[in-house]
């Protein structure tokens, strides 16, 4: 008997004796997920482009999170200060905030396809220089650090108009929390890798190799997912009417025009897009600088102690998994979409706030990687909560209005990150003053979400 796993979902159909039967590749039942083969060729089509997806999140985070690791031998080689080495990792989010709302408008003109796969050349090549572009010089480095944001910056709203186009919406929660969870992958295989190609192979290594699976990831992509349901040569019309029921009508029936007016005023869109910025705060300082807070705070060689460092992110990635199934399920009992987005996205603040603040009073280096954790781990309810209500409130425009949210959700790494350099300095390493503005921001998050936001169709 052939083999079948479950990858987003547990439908199947029941044969005339009561047995499961397995569905061919493509099919669904209705109102269920199909049971899909082990062999990633035999998948329905939009499992691929779910899983291709949750792929490029993997990478996109790796090469994140590989400054923040290489950048202690780099500082070192280079005898860079904190506040350097603060502007050096912030330099990202420059040009990451630069392309969020111009790559939700490609996506929507071109094709998510198209803008996620050449934003996925963009930043690997950008990775593959950055050791040439820092032995040139300081400002080159720092220009290679803005386009890979440039790159990087398109990711979100790309994917969110694939998501769009492919997924139902029964299927919503659980997809997008496995595809943002990619990020969270990311960091864990960034952060045991890291260390490893450095003491083996030099710091340059992780940008090399890294950047190298970029273009790997590319090839797939391009030959072997398609655009649209509508336009994919190998999907089957079980799959195809199958999506179409779930999602509702195609976008070019929906909309002729985009009405930016709407989407930049709605209490909903705001609501969205404050939020957003109240996660990535304590988000990206957590993420660029917790190699240097366990080595530095909590003296931890990231080497030996590279199991310990990856505890937060492996506990992200499997709470927003947690969370999406949870989400989805709630839905589908006949839980309103704004009740649940409102519970997920208030264990998504109130956890880590609660968490850091343990955390502030602990000097316990195990207590601390445990506090840690727990706040990160409980952030990833967001996945469930604002990063999934752009498709709620405009399933059309999902990718524009993610794009403009993830403008704001990008000031906190230009600013926050770089900040938290100048107060480390300040301060003579108070982490302190660090998670307490983390804090602030997602206490902020919560009465804003809770008092505006909306699970319903708005535009």
């Amino acid at each position: 008997a052939e083999e079948r796993v479950t990858l987003i979902g547990d439908g199947v159909e029941e044969a005339g004796n009561g047995s499961e039967a397995p569905l061919a590749a493509g099919a669904a039942p209705s109102g269920e997920l199909a049971r899909v083969t082990v062999w990633p060729w035999q998948w329905p089509e939009r499992v691929k482009v779910v899983f291709m997806s949750f792929l490029s999140f993997i990478i996109c985070n790796m090469d994140r999170i590989n400054v923040s690791v290489a950048i202690i031998p780099m500082a070192q080689y280079y005898g860079w200060s904190q506040s350097t080495v603060g502007i050096v990792q912030s330099s990202f989010f420059w040009g990451y905030v630069l392309t969020q709302i111009p790559g939700g408008y490609m996506a929507h003109k071109f094709g998510g396809k198209q803008v996620l796969g050449w934003g996925v050349v963009a930043w690997s090549l950008m990775t593959f220089v950055t050791p040439a572009a820092a032995s040139t010089s300081f400002y080159v480095l720092l220009a290679a650090r803005v386009l890979l944001g440039v790159g990087e910056g398109v990711a979100m709203p790309a994917m969110n108009n694939m998501i769009s186009s492919w997924v139902p919406a029964v299927e919503r929660s659980r997809s997008l929390s496995l595809i943002y969870s990619g990020m969270y992958m990311g960091s864990v295989v960034g952060l045991l890798a890291c260390p490893k190609l450095i003491s083996e192979f030099g710091w340059q290594s992780v940008f090399y190799s890294f950047g190298a699976l970029g273009l790997f990831w590319w090839i797939l992509w391009q030959f072997g997912i398609g655009s649209t349901p509508e336009n994919c040569p190998g999907i089957s019309e079980e799959e195809k009417q199958y999506i179409f029921k779930g999602r509702g009508p195609s976008q070019e029936e929906t909309y002729a025009e985009i009405p930016w007016k709407r989407l930049l005023s709605h209490p909903a869109a705001w609501a969205i897009n404050v939020s957003h910025f109240c996660c990535t705060w304590g988000y990206f300082v957590l993420l660029i600088w917790l190699p240097t807070y366990f080595n530095s705070a909590l003296g931890f060689d990231l080497k030996s102690s590279a199991f310990l460092a990856v505890l937060p992110w492996l506990a992200m990635f499997t709470f927003a998994n947690v969370g999406g199934l949870i989400a989805d399920k709630l839905i589908e009992s006949g839980m309103s979409t704004t009740r649940v987005r409102k519970i997920m996205q208030t264990i998504g603040f109130l956890g880590p706030s609660s968490m850091l603040t343990g955390l502030c009073f602990t000097q316990s280096p195990q207590l601390a990687v445990g506090f840690m954790t727990a706040a990160l781990g409980l952030g990833s309810f967001s996945q469930s909560g604002v990063y999934s209500n752009h498709q709620d409130i405009g399933p059309d425009y999902s990718g524009i209005l993610l794009g403009i949210s993830n403008t704001f959700a990008a000031v906190p790494g230009i600013i926050g990150v770089a900040l938290t350099g100048f107060i480390l300095d300040a301060t003579g390493g108070s982490w302190n003053s660090v998670f307490g503005i983390a804090i602030g921001f997602y206490l902020l998050g919560t009465v804003v979400f809770n008092a505006f936001a909306t699970g319903e169709r708005v535009f």
